[in-house]
């Protein structure tokens, strides 16, 4: 089932049931060595779920629980042994009280249940309610759009109030280590912890949402400043450009693709995903994203938009940019059999001496739109090769 959070809608099912953890893997289409976070009632079960806790972890938990912060610990083992296939198959487990009153209704009624082993603190597994490196879902309707009819069932409890995802932060080792930046910043952390924040290593924890990609929208996304954005707009007049601007529209964009926001960290994120879902909808080829403030407020935001961003080596081709130089707008008959023209670095073509070229290039010569066309004529007769330029 889905189960509405304050940070997005998590696809939930019993963190100690085998069974309901393959069909979550299977629905979110989850690789199985990818950890989810386990959501319980309040800070006191994390006993029943973690070992060797440190005082950092208790005084982070004793702070920012119930909220947007998921702290990495050793996993329980014995009685209370946490099952790998929550876990990724590491020895640590991510645990988080949320702090939607939906969710924490739903994990106290599941919870403190009196039988032989005295109290148990149910655990519920959620990460967000969508296919596996999409945009998550900060509304009901995002969820069944996405899942359809592969979850039983969608609590409605409004949009999300925090919009992006919890801090992850790693409580295994002698000094907290940010797994993935969110609302808390890490210099709240830092204070409440007591213990400088260390850099992740080599050996730190896998944990959700820390791919080199995720978050995506099916559109490719571009992160730019301004002038950047209107260059790009400009160069590729007919495309379905979609812009996410701050605080104020973008020239030459019609309004159903811009949506301006505001350049406030927390109202920005709260709304990001479900922006990005507008402007899919709106059937966008590209989506640019003006680039937000980097200071520490939006930390968590730059990192979503950075992962959610496509690698710039498949925005566009590697061509060569046209040189018109090379490539004279006068007729140039072939004086022999064949004759080498220049029409780009790196480019010649061999033309057989019934071949004439009659017109220059066409070239846009932007980095998201370099086309070389050409017309020619063969014995007389007019042949204009097809139009091999890309969407941006």
């Amino acid at each position: 089932m889905a189960v509405p959070t304050e940070t997005v809608y998590g696809l939930g099912a019993d963190a100690r049931n085998p069974a309901a953890l393959a069909r979550l893997y299977k629905v979110k289409g989850r690789p199985d060595t990818h950890p989810v976070i386990v959501h319980i009632a309040d800070a006191e079960g994390i006993e029943e779920w973690a070992r060797e806790i440190p005082d950092y972890a208790r005084a982070l938990a004793a702070r920012f629980w119930p909220g947007p912060l998921t702290l990495v610990l050793k996993r329980a083992q014995g009685e209370h042994a946490v099952l790998d296939e929550v876990t990724g198959g590491q020895d640590s487990v991510g645990l988080r009280v949320p702090s939607h009153p939906v969710a924490m209704q739903l994990l106290q009624a599941l919870s403190f249940q009196h039988g032989e082993n005295g109290p148990h603190y149910f655990g519920l597994a959620a990460p967000s309610a969508n296919r596996f490196g999409r945009v998550s879902p900060t509304q009901a309707e995002h969820v069944q759009a996405d899942l359809g009819g592969d979850v039983d069932l969608i609590i409605d409890g409004g949009a999300c109030e925090v919009g992006i995802e919890s801090t992850i932060v790693d409580c295994t080792g002698d000094a907290p280590v940010i797994l993935r930046p969110g609302r808390i910043a890490a210099a709240d952390i830092q204070a409440v912890a007591g213990v400088d924040l260390a850099a992740p290593g080599e050996d730190a924890p896998r944990a959700p949402g820390t791919l080199a990609a995720h978050y995506a929208p099916r559109a490719k996304l571009r992160l730019l400043k301004r002038s950047g954005i209107i260059e790009v707009v400009t160069a590729n007049k007919g495309h379905r450009i979609g812009v996410l601007a701050l605080e104020v529209p973008v020239v030459r964009i019609s309004a159903a693709l811009c949506v301006v926001v505001p350049a406030v960290a927390a109202a920005y994120a709260k709304a990001l995903y479900a922006n990005l879902r507008t402007l899919d909808a709106a059937g966008a080829d590209l989506i640019l994203v003006e680039m937000p403030p980097e200071t520490p407020s939006w930390a968590g935001v730059m990192d979503r938009l950075h992962r959610a961003a496509t690698p710039e080596d498949l925005l566009k081709a590697k061509r060569p940019k046209f040189d018109k130089s090379k490539f004279s707008s006068k007729k140039q008959t072939a004086e022999s059999d064949t004759t080498t023209v220049d029409v780009a670095d790196g480019i010649s073509i061999e033309v057989a001496d019934n071949v004439t070229v009659v017109s220059e290039a066409d070239v846009d010569a932007s980095p998201a739109s370099e086309v070389i066309a050409a017309t020619v004529q063969v014995d007389g007769n007019t042949a204009v090769p097809e139009d091999h330029s890309e969407k941006p």
